[in-house]
């Protein structure tokens, strides 16, 4: 086992500094968020169309922000399609009657 530090040689590419290292400037800084501007079709029904357009609420933040969009989205539509199965429906046709 040899116990020598290795010589120092170039530095390697995934340690190199980038070539402007300098404090960040207006035009090195991330742009704002833009709006994806992806149409939404109205469906017909209000409750849904509400938390379809509740999904333009992303186009302004940052993408962090975009998963409290998507989860309050996401539980709406999962209430709405569960109130189709509590509302009562007309009779079944394979009721039997005597």
């Amino acid at each position: 086992m040899n116990d020598a530090a290795p010589e120092a040689g170039p530095p390697r590419p995934d340690t190199e500094e980038p070539e402007h290292a300098g404090p960040q400037t207006p035009d090195d800084a991330p742009a704002a968020p833009a709006p994806l501007d992806v149409p939404r079709t109205p469906t017909g029904h209000p409750e849904i169309d509400a938390h379809m357009e509740r999904l333009a609420d992303a186009d302004h933040l940052t993408t962090d922000g975009h998963l409290g969009v998507y989860e309050d989205v996401h539980r709406g539509l999962r209430d709405a399609l569960t109130a189709l199965d509590a509302r009562p429906g007309p009779p079944s046709e394979h009721v039997h009657r005597s």
